[in-house]
């Protein structure tokens, strides 16, 4: 018996396949799995350069970081986020201090570290 699944770029017609409405449930493509079918032809163009005009992705850089706020909130010291982090002891303390703002790229990164700190330790890791 042959099944067929719905997914981006896949159009399935259930009642083609000759499944009961149960087994049609059971087939169905998981929120995941339809990502990753996503995922995997969205890779499949940009290598064959057809990839999506970086316009057509949206990115937020916010305006404003507590940057205390976000260190304490992972737990660390000054020290200890300067070095995990790359980035100047006395930086931090300017920015903490209130004496510098982060500039656009330091914003962004200090969101990506608000948002996945462990992924930032890992790709940073020597």
């Amino acid at each position: 018996m042959q099944t067929v699944v719905e997914a981006p770029g896949y159009l399935a017609d259930a009642k083609a396949t000759g499944l009961d409405e149960s087994e049609r449930e059971r087939s169905d493509m998981s929120k995941a799995g339809r990502r990753i079918i996503e995922s995997a032809e969205q890779a499949l163009a940009f290598s064959k350069g057809k990839a999506p005009k970086a316009s057509a992705f949206r990115v937020h850089v916010p305006a404003r970081l507590d940057v205390r706020a976000l260190r304490r909130r992972v737990g660390m010291t000054q020290s200890a986020f300067a070095e995990c982090f790359g980035v100047e002891l006395r930086t931090i303390q300017d920015w903490e201090q209130g004496r510098r703002a982060p500039s656009g790229p330091a914003r962004a990164f200090l969101a990506v570290i608000a948002r996945e700190p462990d992924a930032v330790r890992r790709a940073l890791a020597g």
